[in-house]
């Protein structure tokens, strides 16, 4: 069974050849490479992995992930961007996405009402086309949805079965002006004893089109590495979901120096200890290799 980290992200140091948006914690002198990423993979017996897009949305600001997406074929798969501008976000999603590895976007915003007990038309959702387009083309929605738009997602997700959806770090929704960055650069998401996170993803756990993460732990906990106050929140994610609809990821480079890309590659037995090795091997890879329809390794 493959070992795959499906969610993390390199970008190279700002040039002509490689443009992106610059920000304090990447600043344009910094590079987290592919190959720096390699290096990790190779020494964890990791055999692949999911870059998703850093740095901008334009498609001149993916051309690292394009380059990274071409060079190694057969070790990564890409997740785009969407500019939140682009008068025809469709026309951008299928230039990225042709024959690239680009196998599909992430959102933040749905765009829709913010009364909870409205009944919704999801045709008026300002990214109902891209839901749209997604089911024509076979694209991946990978979505890491603010806490006012979370109460949207059944619906859309009802409406597109046959989208393949990715709920990243453990289905959290980050709430308006809880997002920080810590003094090792890594985000920093607050959150409450009681979260309505936890309403969204046990009413997504339904649909059998819905993975989730598991990733991102040092966002969230208020612990040291194991995170033990997290590990209450991945038992009811494995109790929702199952051991099939799960995915190991690290979100490299935030957690290099904090606590390590290999204490992450344990992360899932030091919280969930009583998996079978079938289940385990599922949630480090074979979920990712099925559902992400991730290529065979080239020997």
């Amino acid at each position: 069974m493959p070992r795959i980290d499906s969610h993390l992200h390199v970008f190279a140091k700002v040039s002509p050849e490689f443009p992106r948006e610059p920000t304090p914690v990447c600043p344009p002198e910094r590079e987290e490479t592919a190959e720096k990423l390699l290096v990790e993979m190779e020494k964890y017996d990791i055999d692949g992995a999911v870059l998703v897009q850093i740095g901008g949305t334009s498609l001149e600001q993916h051309r690292y992930l394009l380059h990274c997406l071409k060079t190694y074929p057969d070790r990564f798969l890409g997740i785009g961007l969407i500019p939140p501008d682009a008068p025809d976000a469709t026309e951008h999603m299928a230039e990225l996405a042709d024959g690239t590895g680009v196998i599909g976007f992430r959102l933040s915003s749905i765009g829709g009402p913010r009364d909870i007990f409205e009944k919704p038309d999801i045709r008026t959702f300002q990214t109902y086309r891209i839901w749209e387009y997604a089911a024509e083309r076979d694209y991946v929605l990978w979505l890491y949805p603010r806490a006012i738009d979370a109460h949207l997602l059944p619906h859309l997700v009802q409406a597109f079965p046959q989208v393949r959806i990715v709920l990243n770090h453990l289905g959290m929704c980050p709430g308006k002006g809880k997002f920080t960055w810590d003094e090792l650069g890594r985000p920093r998401i607050e959150v409450t004893g009681y979260n309505l996170a936890m309403h969204t993803t046990y009413r997504l756990a339904r649909f059998e089109n819905v993975t989730v993460h598991i990733s991102g732990h040092y966002a969230f906990s208020k612990e040291a590495y194991p995170y033990p106050d997290l590990a209450g929140w991945h038992r009811s994610l494995l109790n929702d979901f199952g051991p099939k609809r799960l995915m190991w990821a690290t979100d490299f480079p935030w957690i290099l120096a904090e606590p390590g890309y290999g204490e992450l590659t344990t992360i899932v037995e030091k919280m969930l200890p009583d998996l079978s090795e079938s289940e385990l091997a599922d949630i480090m890879g074979g979920n990712a290799k099925r559902f992400l329809r991730f290529p065979d390794r080239n020997s």
